[in-house]
């Protein structure tokens, strides 16, 4: 399998002053760069400090385990450090849970289209996956994954869904889970989880105490701003939880990933202002396609989903230059970046449609 990352010159440093707004972004991202759904800020200014105070220390070795940035997150959850495991990214935290709980044959379910990390992890871990399409709403169709979930050692969930950032309820979510067998595994993916607003939020520490088989993952990628630094975790049961902790690479992750995630938790103010401003503008984007009479759906994340509904996306895009998600079904995923991002977006919809 052959995956092809998006070519870019390496990132010049901007600092922005700490009350930066969304319209200050064109100083410092790439406004057409809007395929990978990362965070178009900058690390907060305490974290940026943070992670250059710590270069001093990169000639020594990190902790064998990383035993302190467990603590740290378990902590901030309200979970004992027993019950979580660290990786390279939500990706490298799901191959170190496929690598502890599957063999080779066996099966894993998730929905189609879903973030292409599934297939390319399963591959690695040389399991077969059972792909679920999508409702007509661009959820998941959770009876068919519960049916199908009785064939599969491994189910993933990703909430909000990537790439349609639709969520499904607390209740549907609950029902379905009490439908998959005891021994098979939830994966409930939450690397988007911090832009869902406060009434579709789900209690993941309590999906966890009441479902020994959920794992939740998560990530420092997308609203923290870390992507490049690859800091991912997941906690479930303290069962399953050791399982995971023994697949624990020696001296995987970095010293980095301990202060900048320290520093990110003493800023989570300054984090929060930064999630409003990007989900403001992807309801002002949304607001502005409506207007122009363009489907999305009902996004929750930092990204919207424009179905194929015949519209030649290619077209429209690429001729414009702005790099988006393309997908097999035609449709296309739009990070939101600063506000010359949407503008690049509304001008290459209005030139093409």
């Amino acid at each position: 399998m052959t995956v092809v990352a998006e070519s870019r010159p390496l990132p010049r440093v901007t600092k922005l002053p700490l009350n930066a707004d969304i319209g200050a972004l064109p100083t410092a991202v790439d406004p057409m760069a809007l395929s990978l759904n990362e965070n178009p800020f900058p690390p907060l200014p305490a974290v940026r400090s943070a992670l250059i105070e710590s270069i001093d220390a990169a000639n020594r070795y990190p902790e064998f385990l990383p035993e302190r940035l467990r603590h740290l997150i378990a902590d901030h959850i309200g979970i004992s450090d027993e019950q979580v495991i660290l990786g390279p990214g939500a990706t490298g935290v799901m191959l170190q849970v496929l690598h502890a709980i599957t063999d080779p044959g066996n099966r894993i379910v998730f929905a189609d289209p879903t973030f292409e990390g599934y297939a390319i992890i399963s591959a690695m871990v040389r399991i077969s996956p059972i792909k679920v399409p999508l409702n007509s709403f661009g959820r998941h169709d959770l009876d068919a994954m519960a049916d199908a979930a009785s064939e599969a050692k491994v189910v993933a969930i990703c909430r909000p869904h990537n790439p349609t950032g639709t969520v499904e309820s607390a209740a549907k979510l609950d029902a379905f889970l009490q439908r998959i067998p005891s021994d098979t595994v939830v994966l409930i993916d939450e690397a988007y989880a911090e832009f869902v607003g406060p009434d579709h939020r789900i209690d993941s520490v309590d999906l966890v105490r009441k479902f020994p088989n959920v794992v939740v993952i998560r990530t420092f990628s997308k609203a923290y701003g870390l992507a490049g630094l690859r800091i991912g975790y997941a906690f479930g049961s303290r069962e399953l939880a050791a399982k995971l902790w023994a697949m624990q690479l020696p001296f995987g992750m970095s010293t980095t990933s301990l202060v900048a995630v320290a520093a990110s938790y003493r800023a989570e103010s300054q984090l929060r202002h930064r999630i409003r401003l990007l989900t403001s503008e992807r309801r002002n984007l949304q607001s502005r396609l409506r207007g122009m009479g363009i489907a999305s759906t009902e996004a929750h994340a930092n990204f919207i989903y424009l179905p194929a509904n015949g519209v030649p996306w290619h077209d429209v895009f690429d001729d414009a230059g702005v790099r988006v998600k393309h997908y097999p079904d035609g449709g296309v995923r739009v990070t939101i970046g600063g506000r010359s991002s949407t503008g690049a977006v509304l001008t290459a919809l209005r030139n093409k449609l």
